[in-house]
């Protein structure tokens, strides 16, 4: 038997339990993976709200919670090709199985080995955070000495859009709340505390003429006011608000097979994708972790160190 965090029904933080469970049995185009690193993400309490079912396979309760991991496959599942039992790898759970875990089954097409002098936690950051920022950025495609405001620079992802936007020679501006300032700071954003004043207007003193480009990664009413600082609504990319287009935007592309996975791991070995990675919770510390990201107050990326 092993352990996992998980939730027995549908609601808030109450609801989550660690729990015994035999290990899963990788279907076809699964791997089994033995869990070193689990990211965690604001999906992973949507998911336990019920507000998304179906993103977590409609398995029976009691369901693991998270989507991301990297570790080493344990063993495989028909049809796959590409792994090996003993790689050590990283990728989505996207057929179910929950990160939160021990173990836990891994889709096969979005796993990909780790290479080799890249550290099972920056890749447990990539599924989600790293592809999410490459995709957003390919979508965008502005040239260098563009600038880009990244609306919730924060986070996870947004730290990493900005950091990959300042690897490609971007002027960044990105907002976020005070306590988000240093670390933006510190790869080279231009920051604008969202509760010291009028967002448009600081941004409007760095960038008097509007801006290239916006990845928005708050959605609802920031992004309204954000959208009019941008020259083209077209180059308004939204990441979880797809009501985007109602303004002439466009919602995130994603890509998140293998191949993109590896992408993001050479972008990160060379030093150009370099997640902030915030706080490293064990097992048995990961209510504290998701909690964390559910109210907002991570500074980058929350990861669970399971093994």
């Amino acid at each position: 038997m092993v352990q996992a965090w998980g939730f027995g029904r549908f609601g808030g933080a109450e609801v989550q339990e660690l729990f015994d469970r035999p290990d899963p049995v990788p279907g076809r185009g699964e791997v089994l993976i033995r869990v070193d690193i689990a990211g965690v993400n604001p999906l992973d309490h949507v998911v336990r709200s019920g507000l998304v079912d179906g993103l977590d396979g409609g398995r029976p309760f009691p369901r693991v919670l998270g989507m991301e991991a990297a570790g080493t496959v344990l063993a495989l599942g028909t049809d796959v090709d590409g792994l090996e039992e003993g790689d050590a790898v990283f990728g989505f759970a996207l057929t179910g199985g929950g990160t939160y875990a021990e173990t836990t089954v891994l889709s096969a097409p979005n796993t990909a080995r780790i290479p080799a002098g890249l550290s099972a936690t920056v890749a447990a950051t990539l599924p989600v955070a790293g592809t999410t920022a490459v995709d957003a950025l390919d979508q965008l495609d502005l040239p260098s000495g563009a600038t880009v405001l990244v609306n919730g620079v924060g986070g996870g992802v947004g730290l990493a859009v900005a950091g990959l936007a300042v690897g490609r020679e971007l002027r960044v501006i990105g907002t976020g709340s005070a306590a988000k300032r240093e670390p933006a700071e510190a790869i080279g954003v231009r920051f604008i505390d969202y509760t010291a004043g009028d967002v448009v207007a600081a941004a409007r003193e760095l960038a008097p003429d509007g801006v290239d480009g916006i990845i928005d990664l708050v959605g609802g009413t920031s992004l309204r006011t954000v959208v009019p600082l941008a020259r083209d609504s077209r180059n308004v990319i939204a990441v979880g608000d797809q009501s985007v287009a109602e303004l002439g935007g466009r919602f995130v592309e994603r890509r998140l097979d293998r191949e993109n996975l590896e992408r993001a791991a050479r972008l990160a070995l060379d030093g150009v994708l370099a997640p902030v990675i915030s706080a490293v919770h064990p097992l048995a510390d990961a209510p504290a972790a998701l909690a964390t990201v559910e109210n907002g107050h991570a500074a980058g990326k929350v990861v669970i160190k399971v093994t």
